[in-house]
């Protein structure tokens, strides 16, 4: 199994501040790094340990073997964490971390699709008891709908050109491995975007990979219930690896901070709202050490909330 190093591990468990009679909640669990961090914190409580992927969730269990007393396993997607926790007979918890990037193992094991730098079949989906993969997103949406995600969800400045070549080389045979997904990329792409830092086919894989799993908008739905189900004091902890999540968890915090309507000329606040949720501290990014250890920290961010009432 590939060595996996978990993303801002020290910042995450500092910020959560960890109460050894309370419940958290890792609703990306990955390998386990975060949450074995936490679960040694625990004496009288619990960790509510989540992943849409099977496989992640039987490996974690081998790890974090010692502390199953104290940890409870749920297979599912943390946009469904209200249904979870009502299932659990769970009302509040004291803190709650979500790592949304993509696991190393994902990343490194072929088969799974995720990567550009392995050819292997279309796929890119977290839980795999889900239907739609990257081969159907790629060989069915179109050029439109193709285009849209490129642009939306990769910030891909060739959006049109790749969406048209893409719908031009699937016309002669399916698209079905990830090497000619990356060639199609290419071939679409000038000569200026071909010597590019970053590999050219990068952010078109995250933005066929976000939409094959609705990365976006189970963000939104979580981050909702989340801060709805923290006790007073609970800490909201989400490491995002990209603009657009980043973007969606600065907004949903600055609402329950700083949602309030009125004109700034109003002596005081009519229109209703209650502040909720405060920012504990400037968005954390790797130091120099972490990245040397592990350089897919490099695009990380970590953000942190308190509820206040």
């Amino acid at each position: 199994m590939p060595e996996h190093v978990s993303v801002l591990l020290d910042e995450c468990i500092e910020n959560l501040n960890i109460k050894p009679d309370g419940v958290y909640v890792d609703g990306t669990l990955g390998l386990g790094g975060h949450s074995l961090e936490i679960v040694k914190r625990l004496a009288s409580g619990r960790l509510i340990a989540i992943d849409r992927d099977e496989t992640a969730i039987e490996r974690s269990r081998e790890r974090l073997k010692d502390y199953a007393d104290k940890i409870t396993f749920v297979h599912g997607n943390f946009r469904d964490l209200d249904a979870i926790l009502d299932g659990l007979k769970i009302d509040k918890v004291d803190g709650m971390l979500f790592d949304l990037g993509v696991s190393s193992p994902q990343l490194d094991e072929g088969e799974r699709g995720f990567s550009y730098m392995t050819d292997a079949p279309l796929d890119m989906r977290m839980d795999r008891s889900e239907s739609l993969t990257a081969a159907d997103v790629v060989n069915t949406w179109s050029e439109g709908e193709l285009m849209r995600i490129l642009r939306d969800y990769g910030e891909e400045r060739y959006a049109a050109r790749i969406a048209k070549s893409v719908v031009t080389a699937r016309q002669k045979s399916p698209i079905e491995t990830t090497g000619r997904l990356v060639e199609v990329i290419k071939s679409a792409m000038p000569a200026a975007g071909l010597r590019e830092k970053q590999h050219p086919a990068k952010r078109s894989f995250q933005a066929i990979r976000i939409a094959v799993n609705d990365e976006l908008g189970a963000v939104r739905e979580m981050l909702l219930a989340a801060m709805d189900r923290l006790k007073p004091g609970g800490r909201l902890c989400v490491i995002s690896f990209h603009s657009l999540e980043d973007r969606i968890v600065k907004t949903a915090i600055r609402e329950r901070e700083n949602g309030c309507t009125c004109p700034p000329d109003f002596p005081v606040c009519v229109c209703g709202f209650v502040q909720t949720m405060k920012t504990v501290s400037k968005p954390i990014i790797a130091g120099e050490e972490e990245l040397r250890r592990n350089p897919r920290a490099r695009s990380a961010r970590l953000r942190t909330a308190e509820r206040i009432n």
